[in-house]
């Protein structure tokens, strides 16, 4: 039977197909709503919640690829299974990188059929329990949305962003989804390894390979196993590495150094770079080919300064966490820590705001963090630190101004909308953001 109690959306104009599936599901236990058309079917997608979708590719009226990217835009979109014929699996393909669940081809057995939907199903519950992981901010929850949608596929995943950005906690996050979880997640700085030693670090060595290869040695690629290979600055490779690893990826295995007999590769591939890697390729530095290779799903992670949400939701939750591993006697961070906090620009981005919180707990004198704890380098001198005694305006002023600004972005600035929210008139509103000056935009 499919997990109890799940809704799905059955998208197929054929009738025969469609009456067959909906009867199949619903013996299954499922409530099923069947739509012959893509518009019909977008319109009831915008007003129920489904746990999964099942699309033919053709529609009479839209394309079943322009359904699901409109589908897919919305808050917890729910997974698609497509139905495809055979001449569409290119298609497929390029749906299932664009973030689909999965694609059953025509004709099938409903027992094939039934094994897929259970699996995005059972998949989907467990991404639920998850909750909001990486960020509060709309820029991180759009990533995560992302990557909770490709985190069943073998495809090589490309992560960019600044240094600190949070790249390889993205990967490890799709690897703890993925239906891989229980495997190995091997982590490899190439910029951090000698070049001269990386080749044996990545792929292993033979004993005898080289002096002081005294015995065999498993490299990084081969501990993968089943799991995640995760190549951390892949833009530092040394050009030698990036043929050796093109070469891994197209034929799924590859030889320890000194080895004659290829070694399978079944890992996935996830890779990262602080660097524009096409603007690499352009100048010679990468290879081209390689590139298209482990860039299938490219996901860009933005810098924290971009994300106001997590830098407030982040300073709390590391503040928490190692106020608590610390036992330290902090119990949380001041308005005007906060206001200090937003105001930074943040270039080591959330590494460089998990270190400035664990500095400010182990010094903190006080409860609760202040500017110059997190910010120690403003030499505040004891002038500083008496400001740093927030007055009750300061706090009530900073809290509304969060609260107001936090309502307008729920009602994308509408003020009367968020008046409402706030349960105050229009023009207390107007009134509060004129003192606390926040524009009608933000």
């Amino acid at each position: 039977m499919l997990p109890e109690g799940s809704r799905i959306g059955v998208i197929e104009d054929d009738p025969v197909m469609g009456a067959s599936l909906l009867q199949r599901l619903q013996l299954e236990g499922c409530a099923v709503d069947w739509w012959t058309s893509g518009r019909e079917a977008i319109a009831s997608l915008q007003r129920r919640q489904h746990d999964l979708v099942i699309c033919d590719i053709r529609l009479p009226d839209i394309a079943g690829e322009t359904l699901f990217r409109d589908v897919v835009r919305e808050e917890n979109a729910p997974p698609f299974l497509f139905i495809t014929a055979y001449g569409e699996i290119d298609q497929a393909v390029s749906l299932m990188q664009a973030g689909a669940g999965d694609y059953l081809t025509k004709p099938f057995a409903m027992d094939d059929f039934l094994d897929r939907v259970r699996t995005l199903l059972v998949r989907q519950d467990a991404i639920e329990a998850e909750g909001t992981t990486l960020g509060a901010s709309d820029a991180m929850r759009e990533v995560e949305r992302l990557l909770r949608r490709v985190a069943g596929l073998d495809s090589a995943l490309l992560l960019s962003g600044e240094t600190g950005a949070g790249k390889e906690v993205c990967a490890r996050f799709v690897h703890c989804i993925s239906p891989a979880a229980s495997e190995p997640f091997t982590a490899v700085n190439c910029a951090a390894i000698p070049g001269e030693l990386l080749e044996s670090e990545l792929f292993g060595h033979e004993k005898g390979a080289f002096s002081g290869a005294h015995a065999r040695h498993l490299g990084y690629a081969e501990r993968a196993g089943d799991g995640v290979l995760f190549l951390d600055e892949i833009g530092d490779l040394p050009p030698p590495l990036q043929g050796k690893l093109l070469r891994l990826l197209q034929d799924r295995s590859f030889y320890r150094v000194g080895g004659e007999r290829p070694v399978p590769f079944d890992a996935r591939l996830i890779c990262a770079s602080n660097r524009d890697l096409e603007s690499e390729v352009r100048r010679g530095a990468f290879r081209e080919d390689l590139f298209f290779r482990i860039a299938v799903i490219p996901v860009t992670v933005p810098p924290l300064r971009d994300r106001p949400t997590d830098i407030i939701a982040l300073l709390n939750r590391f503040t928490d966490e190692l106020a608590n591993v610390m036992e330290r006697g902090v119990t949380g961070v001041s308005a005007l820590a906060e206001e200090a906090a937003l105001a930074h620009d943040w270039p080591g981005n959330v590494r460089e705001l998990r270190n400035r919180v664990e500095r400010a707990v182990a010094l903190a004198s006080g409860a609760r963090l202040m500017p110059g704890d997190l910010f120690p380098e403003l030499n505040l001198g004891n002038a500083g630190q008496a400001a740093e005694i927030e007055t009750l305006a300061q706090v009530r002023d900073a809290a509304e101004r969060r609260q107001i600004q936090r309502a307008l972005r729920l009602t994308e600035g509408q003020v009367m909308k968020a008046a409402e929210l706030l349960g105050v008139s229009r023009t207390t509103l107007w009134e509060k953001m004129r003192r606390l000056k926040i524009a009608e935009g933000e």
